[in-house]
């Protein structure tokens, strides 16, 4: 068992072999009703766009499909692509899911294209300008969902307005990421199974920077980590030889992982160590856990076995 730490799922939809995509979104409901029933906190659905095998090109709609169908789990976003985005529509959205589903919804965002750079002009138009304008989408955000955002003069409110907020997140893998999470006052993910990067350092820096909000007083933090968890660890390296993971952001300078600590890999013993071990360096008591088998039945096996092994599911 591991004491006071929570594990969730970050699930980036995947279309593994070739299942169509009604199917392949099943598998995505599925592993969140299965996460409730074993003990996870959370299940967080990733924003990708004309990525041939990847489905979720709206994670939000899979959510409010998801909320209907569990009971308990906290459901979110890992993360939304925030520059594609009016922040209107991003809280307008939210706040719908937050008064559906009171109390468990989550608001990722994230700085990513998630996807090609047509797809993306496609999407929302010049992407490094609408980049380039985080600050001022974040400001406006935070201040709709605090009811203090006005439009030429005149205020204007995200509706419908919950009793509970949604929780907002930034996901990132550097200190750019974590600097946006401590000016606007939100929690912070760092994507370690993206980053070469020394994920203590990142998560140290957002908590020095950190500014208090009226919505959140304090740092919150989670890791984003790989994890392959199979029987033996025979099983687990095979596992592990098959997986796909996104390629590392590399780091500027020294300090930069080694791949081993992007992806931890073993029998449901060895990867309560490892995940025990990167709580305590990170200083994190809740790890996202991104698992890249490519089998939708052993990737759901390697969730249970983690669970298993955590909390005694």
């Amino acid at each position: 068992m591991m004491t006071g730490i929570s594990l969730s799922v970050l699930d980036l939809v995947p279309k593994i072999g070739e299942i169509s995509y009604e199917a392949a979104l099943s598998e995505a409901v599925h592993l969140a009703v299965s996460a409730e029933k074993w003990g996870y906190k959370r299940y967080w659905a990733a924003e990708h766009h004309d990525l041939e095998h990847l489905s979720c090109a709206s994670p939000e709609i899979l959510l409010a499909h998801i909320g209907a169908k569990t009971n308990r789990i906290r459901l979110g976003t890992g993360a939304l692509l925030m520059p594609h985005y009016s922040p209107l529509k991003i809280a307008e959205t939210f706040r719908m899911l937050a008064a559906l589903y009171p109390g468990r919804i989550d608001l990722g965002v994230g700085r990513a294209p998630g996807g090609s750079a047509h797809a993306s002009m496609a999407l929302s138009g010049n992407f490094l300008q609408n980049v380039a304008d985080m600050p001022k989408k974040m400001r406006a955000l935070m201040k709709l969902l605090e009811d203090r955002f006005v439009y030429e003069d005149h205020p204007v409110q995200a509706r419908p307005v919950p009793e509970t907020q949604p929780d907002v997140w930034m996901l990132g893998t550097n200190n750019k990421s974590a600097g946006f999470a401590a000016e606007y006052g939100t929690g912070y993910v760092f994507g370690q199974f993206m980053s070469e990067r020394d994920g203590a350092e990142v998560l140290q820096s957002y908590r020095e920077s950190f500014r208090p909000s009226s919505r959140q007083d304090k740092p919150q933090t989670m890791v984003a980590i790989g994890v392959i968890c199979a029987e033996t660890e025979k099983e687990a390296g095979r596992l592990l030889q098959s997986a796909k993971l996104p390629g590392p952001e590399k780091s500027s300078g020294n300090g930069g992982a080694e791949p081993r600590d992007r992806l931890v890999c073993g029998t449901p013993e060895q990867v309560r160590t490892r995940l025990s071990r990167l709580a305590e360096s990170s200083g994190c008591s809740e790890l996202l856990v991104f698992t890249p088998i490519e089998d939708y039945q052993k990737r759901l096996y390697s969730y249970r076995l983690l669970a298993s092994c955590c909390f005694g599911a």
